[in-house]
Parts: structure tokens; C-alpha cells; sequence
């Protein structure tokens, strides 16, 4: 069985992709979570991944680091990973690219935080424009392939990989077309991401770095946790 290492489910972006993925097409796997510290976690976590990131696949000895990657080793041997059509295909992996390469702004004035919801103090030029790309990505894939998911009618790693926007959509109420946000809506009510967000909510840990850096950008409204 796999075991997936992943951070606190509050704030890992990135454990989430892989996460949802296995979960929401029903991969067996085993979670393995090892949280957040103050500071740099390299020592912690190079004890399991090559980069000293999460997340991190191990399968048998074989170890398997970065979202991307772990998704395309997952592809080979499990079907539904990607959509089967070629050209929802084809657009899925470019667009999964792109999210796991681009979006800095975004990522750096939103960072993940299930448990909290924050007004944001402006949406500045550079966030608009990361904001106006997801939104015109989010309508090409549901008006090319006909939704409910980007690439068609079932949960793909496309829509794995844009699961986190989904939650910076809901903590941050950051603007988006109606179809995008309905898009939102439906990915936050899958399984997988219910599932992930009742974990985080139920999460111990408070790291300040986190914590300070989901503040940076905006007001405290709402603490769930």
C-alpha cells in the first residue's frame, strides 16, 4: 500500500493534491502526517523526502516527491487519473502544469488556511490578474468538456490540483465569475475535500509562520477551528 506523507491539512496546499486525488478515486493509501515547525523543516522531513518538501509518495521502497510527479507516477497504474479523452486530457495536464508552476501573487497574499476566514485589505493589480487566469482557465475547461468538473464529469487530477483554490476561494471570498464559483462550490462539497476540511478544522497545531503569513494580506473575520 502506498503511504503518503503529508503537513497539517490546514495549511499544505500541496499535501492536498495528491491527497484528494487518491482519495476522491478511492486508491488505497496510507496518510502519514508529520506537521509544520517553526522554521525550516528540512531535517524533519528529508527523513522521508528527497527535497525535504511534502508531499511524498512511498511505494515499496520507492519514493516519489513533488504533486506533479506523484500524480503522473499514479496515471500508470491507475486509470482516471486523467480524463480518458484525449483532448480533456491534453488540456487537463497543461492546465495542472500551469497551476503547479504559476500563481505566485495568489499564493502569497492567500495562503492556504481552511479554518479561518479573512477580508482582504485590496486585490491589487497582480492578484487580479492571477484571479482573472484562473477564472478564464475555470470556464475553458467547464464550457469545453461540460462540467461539473473541469475536464468533464468526474474528479481528475486537473481538479486536484486547483483544490486549494478552491478553499483560498472560500476563505478569502475572493471575486470570481458565477461559474467559477459554482465551480468552487461543487469541488469544496466532494468527498475528498469535506473530508479533508473536517480534519483540518480538528487539527491541534498553530504555527505563528502560518499563521502570520494567512494575516499579511487582510483581516481576521472567522476562526473555525
Amino acid at each position: 500500500m502506498y503511504t503518503l506523507y503529508i503537513a497539517n491539512k490546514n495549511y499544505s496546499s500541496w499535501s492536498l493534491r495528491p491527497w484528494a486525488l487518491l482519495t476522491e478515486l478511492g486508491i488505497a493509501f496510507k496518510e502519514q502526517l508529520v506537521p509544520f515547525g517553526a522554521g525550516s523543516n528540512w531535517d524533519e522531513f528529508r527523513q522521508f523526502s528527497p527535497n525535504g518538501k511534502v508531499p511524498c509518495l512511498v511505494d515499496d521502497g520507492l519514493t516519489v516527491w513533488e504533486s506533479l510527479s506523484i500524480t503522473e507516477f499514479l496515471a500508470e497504474r491507475h486509470p482516471g487519473v486523467w480524463p480518458e479523452q484525449s483532448a480533456a486530457r491534453a488540456w487537463a495536464r497543461s492546465a495542472a502544469a500551469e497551476m503547479h508552476a504559476g500563481f505566485t501573487t495568489l499564493r502569497t497574499q492567500c495562503p492556504m488556511s481552511c479554518g479561518i476566514r479573512v477580508r482582504l485589505h485590496e486585490v491589487g493589480p497582480a492578484l487580479k490578474a492571477d484571479l482573472a487566469r484562473v477564472d478564464e482557465l475555470w470556464r475553458d475547461g467547464l464550457d469545453k468538456f461540460g462540467g461539473p468538473f473541469l475536464a468533464g464529469d468526474r474528479f481528475t487530477a486537473v481538479d486536484a490540483f486547483f483544490a486549494p483554490v478552491a478553499f483560498r476561494v472560500q476563505t478569502y471570498g475572493l471575486p470570481l465569475s458565477e461559474a467559477s464559483q459554482a465551480y468552487a462550490q461543487h469541488l469544496l462539497q466532494t468527498r475528498a475535500l469535506r473530508a479533508w476540511q473536517q480534519q483540518a478544522l480538528a487539527e491541534p497545531w498553530r504555527e505563528p509562520g502560518h499563521e502570520a503569513a494567512c494575516l499579511a494580506y487582510g483581516t481576521l473575520v472567522a476562526d473555525l477551528r
